[in-house]
């Protein structure tokens, strides 16, 4: 058996990472599930006594999620539009007893390509705030996710939350997912839109970001481009098409193909704007 420490003080626990090689635990969802049938020998930090790591805190410019925020949490939670997508993405990871336990940092921090959170947080411009005994860093969640169980993390830091700046209050998002049946399945390909509007009704900015086709989600700057500046209406979907999928990279495996994959994120990015447009009554 490992060591195992359960700090109630950040600075113990940042002192602990500097000091030797932990596994850091918060909800145990991906943890547990990798040791299915073997002991555990790692040495476990354990975050739940943390104070101040959960819950949801909102500023004049932004909204900071603590680090043990739980995806029943943000379901809970009293939120603006412009979060539907992470909301919409959090009834998507695993069932009730999962999005009890498991955390949206945990989930980041996994670096799976497949991870639900990734593109509402990506099209939502997180950023990710790291501890060391150095002090605080932040990390956009483009930047922090470098590949398939990648992170920019490094042995001596702790994830302490994630911190969102705030659109307009005319930004309204939405996140699709395929998979091979309704709920607890890994995507094929899932795509999430946030769009920010202008007085007039057009399209300020766009964040289009698609998860399942590379090693990890990506933003998709060509269609942000294609849809940026224009007006908010069904002449969008054309608009949409598979020569804007750069940098995607996806692969042939057991759920699908490469050509599927592009052709369904095509049409989820379509189905993502028709979705808006419904919510607008447009």
């Amino acid at each position: 058996m490992g060591c195992y420490l359960r700090p109630h003080g950040l600075e113990d626990a940042v002192a602990a990472l500097a000091d030797g090689s932990y596994t850091v635990l918060a909800g145990g969802t991906d943890i547990y599930p990798a040791h299915v049938g073997r002991p555990l020998h790692d040495d476990i930090l354990d975050i739940t006594a943390l104070e101040g790591l959960r819950g949801i805190e909102e500023s004049e410019e932004a909204f900071r999620l603590g680090a043990l925020t739980t995806w029943s949490d943000v379901l809970r939670a009293p939120l603006p539009p412009w979060f539907d997508a992470l909301k919409l993405a959090a009834r998507e990871v695993g069932g009730v007893q999962i999005q009890n336990a498991g955390t949206l940092c945990g989930n980041l921090c996994n670096a799976s390509p497949a991870a639900d959170g990734v593109p509402p947080l990506l099209a939502m411009e997180a950023e990710v705030e790291l501890a060391s005994r150095d002090g605080l860093r932040l990390l956009a969640l483009g930047d922090f996710i470098l590949g398939n169980r990648q992170t920019a993390k490094r042995p001596d830091e702790l994830v302490t939350a994630l911190v969102i700046p705030k659109p307009s209050e005319r930004a309204r998002s939405t996140f699709l997912k395929l998979g091979a049946r309704r709920y607890l399945v890994i995507s094929i390909v899932m795509v999430a839109t946030l769009l920010d509007l202008d007085e007039d009704g057009c399209i300020a900015k766009a964040r289009v970001a698609v998860g399942s086709c590379a090693a990890r989600a990506h933003r998709l700057p060509a269609v942000e481009a294609a849809l940026a500046g224009q007006a908010f209406d069904a002449d969008l979907l054309p608009r949409i098409g598979e020569e804007q999928l750069d940098p995607l990279s996806p692969i042939d495996d057991i759920r699908g193909s490469a050509g599927y994959r592009r052709e369904a994120a095509v049409v989820l990015i379509r189905r993502s704007l028709e979705a808006l447009l419904r919510q607008e009554g447009a």
